[in-house]
This record gives structure tokens, sequence and C-alpha cells, in this order.
């Protein structure tokens, strides 16, 4: 792929943006990247990414986004080790199935898993999350099996779009687990690590990465990550949640008017 100025000022601006907000929101930023990568330079009348190459792109660059943004939660107790133990574990051998096995899938199917996820996720954000936010840190409790399991699945799904599974692993972190938002937070963004770390060796091993957008995406991680982490220790909880729930919501929509167009 031929790359002008042009091209890599906007996949370095994409993976800015992205990844403040995934910093901010506790999510490896796929679910904003994603369709960024996808349908943005085509705008500006630069070459246009497959569903695989995005992917790929995307796998690469969040397990960097994500390095940032635990740092920047290391300090103050958001960081739930058992959590990220459970949970982690099971998400990167998810998420190395899912990784390997998309080869095997078409775009419009990459695309297709996509927009089922997208789906569930922004569905689950609209689940009232009372009361979560009273509980103490140190006070934490979650079925860990049940932890285990969801994690598994989303990894395999997950994994096939080159995506950590953030953006679901959130909701279900609130919803299902009942973890308080800021350490789901923190949290999910060292899950997400690992789970990217299994989705981008699938891709790697596969052949499904532009190395130099994704090397430019990797840089503009690195700066923005850490400043969005920081910028969400102080925001509102609720607030986060919103902007989460909107930025879900708006990616599934377009996605599925593409699937069903």
């Amino acid at each position: 792929m031929e790359l002008s100025i042009e091209f890599m000022i906007v996949i370095f601006l994409i993976g800015f943006i992205g990844s403040y907000i995934s910093g901010m929101l506790g999510i490896g930023g796929s679910i904003i990247k994603y369709p960024m990568l996808l349908y943005i330079p085509s705008l500006f009348g630069l070459a246009a990414f497959s569903a695989h190459e995005v992917s790929g792109i995307s796998a690469v660059q969040v397990l960097f986004a994500t390095i940032g943004g635990v740092w920047a939660y290391r300090k103050g107790g958001f960081l739930n080790k058992q959590l990220i133990l459970y949970m982690g574990s099971s998400i990167l051998v998810g998420s190395f199935i899912g990784g390997f096995g998309s080869r095997l899938m078409t775009g419009d199917a990459i695309n297709f898993v996509y927009g089922v996820l997208a789906l569930i996720a922004a569905a689950m954000m609209f689940i009232p999350k009372k009361g979560i936010d009273d509980v103490a840190f140190d006070q934490v409790r979650f079925n860990k099996p049940l932890a285990s399991v969801l994690a598994l699945i989303v990894g395999i799904g997950a994994g096939i779009v080159g995506a950590a599974g953030a953006f679901l692993l959130v909701p279900i972190m609130l919803v299902v687990l009942k973890i308080p938002t800021r350490m789901t937070i923190a949290s999910s963004l060292a899950i997400t690590f690992i789970s990217s770390i299994g989705s981008t060796v699938g891709k790697v091993t596969t052949g499904q990465v532009e190395y130099l957008p994704a090397a430019i995406m990797i840089v503009a991680s690195l700066i923005a990550s850490p400043l969005g982490a920081n910028a969400g220790k102080k925001v509102n909880a609720t607030v986060l949640q919103v902007i989460l729930a909107v930025l879900i919501v708006g990616t599934a929509i377009k996605i599925w008017l593409d699937i069903l167009a």
C-alpha cells in the first residue's frame, strides 16, 4: 500500500483520537477505530483498507494503547488483580482462537461479527447499573467461573474482528459482575492488553497486518492513551458510562446500516 503524507496524517489522527477516548473509557479503542479506519481514509479520497487489514491494524494498535492506559491507572487501587487474572487468562485463549480462525472468514463475515458484538454491547449499556459505585474497592466480589466463561466467549468474537473486546467487557463487568465504574475502566484496560496479545499473534501469523499504518497508530496510541486515562480519572462515573453508551450505539447503527445495505 502506497502511503502519502496526507494518508499518514489521517491515520495518526484516527489513532490519536481513538486512543484518547479509549484511555478515558477503559476500552482498547477498536469499537471506535475499526469504523474510522474502514470509512475515513476513503472520505478523503485516500486508499481504503479491507476489513481484514483494518482488523489486523486494530489488533496491533490496541496492544500498545492499553499499555499506556494501564500505566496511568497503576496507582490508586483501581486495578482488581483477581478480575484481571480470571478474565485475562480466559480472554487470551479466546482471542487467539478468534484471531487465528478469522483468516478463514470473508470481509463481510468479519463485519457481521463486529455488528453483532456492537449490538449486544449497546443493549447492555442501557441496563440500569444502580449502586455499583457505592461499593468500596477492597469490598468488591464477583462470580469467578462466570467471569471466566464470559471472557472466553468475548475473546473469540473479539479476536475475529481484531478488537480486544473491551467494548463488550465493560458492559459485562458493570451489568453482570457489578464492578464499580472506575475499577471496571482500569481493570478492563489490563484485561484488554492480555486479550490483544492473542489477537495480535493470530493476525500477524496469518499475514493480516499492514505494518506501516500499524506503526503510525502505535505512536499515536502511546501519546494519547495516558492522556485520556488521566482525563477519565477526573470525569464523573455516570458521565463516563453515558459517553461509552453513545459511542457503542452510534457504531452499532453505522455497522448495521452498512451490513443491511
